[in-house]
């Protein structure tokens, strides 16, 4: 049994690096181009299987963790609706049942992580809810999204830009805890607090805001 943990662990923490690291590139290079699509779709490999894996090795004898579970939900269904989103660019794509399904199930695992905060059930209490407000306020983006996709033509790249880089957000911290073996409130924050500041700034980048306030200054 311990075997197989360890091998579930090695295989777990393998493709959290190359989602890590293919993560890292399609950050950096130019949006849209070979180099950030090829990477984009590493990224994603490596984010589910890792993720995935991490669910089951989480409720292993040892290894018992509620909250990285959680996480790992969290992490596999901001990839799902990050990549999914990306069918919007065409104007046939339709929202399906397995959308809502997707984010349905999150905002019911939202409100449970929050209860669980609130209740003290699993200790953590800060960090269950300031990851279930934060799913949860990603959830009702989605609900706003599926009712109608096509609100505005950067709407789907704007819930691409914001999934993607949370479900990054989500490894670097990973990395940081099971990896590097870091400790304390900060180590959980941090991560998000910077990687939400990149996901609002590019998101109003997308949505022409910055040219129209230099249009409204000139």
């Amino acid at each position: 049994m311990e075997t197989a943990i360890r091998t579930a662990i090695y295989i777990h923490a393998f493709f959290g690096g190359i989602g890590l690291l293919s993560g890292t590139l399609s950050l950096v290079t130019k949006k849209g181009g070979k180099v950030h699509i090829q990477s984009g779709k590493w990224f994603v490999i490596g984010m589910l299987v890792s993720s995935g894996l991490s669910l089951p090795i989480a409720c292993m004898p040892g290894h018992h963790n509620p909250f990285l579970f959680l996480i790992g939900v969290f992490t596999i269904y901001m990839v799902l609706v990050g990549k999914r989103v990306l069918r919007f660019k065409r104007k046939t794509a339709q929202v399906s049942k397995l959308d809502w399904g997707i984010t349905i199930t999150m905002t019911l695992l939202s409100v449970l992580m929050i209860l669980c905060g609130i209740l003290n059930s699993f200790g953590n209490n800060v960090l269950f809810i300031f990851f279930g407000i934060i799913s949860l306020m990603l959830c009702f983006q989605d609900f706003r999204f599926w009712r109608k996709p096509r609100r505005s033509k950067t709407g789907w790249l704007a819930q691409h830009i914001g999934k993607i880089t949370g479900a990054y957000i989500a490894s670097v911290t990973a990395f940081l805890v099971g990896g590097m073996k870091m400790q304390g409130l900060m180590v959980w924050i941090l991560p998000s607090v910077i990687g939400n500041t990149f996901i609002i700034y590019y998101i109003i980048k997308v949505r022409g805001g910055f040219k129209k306030r230099k249009k409204v200054t000139s």
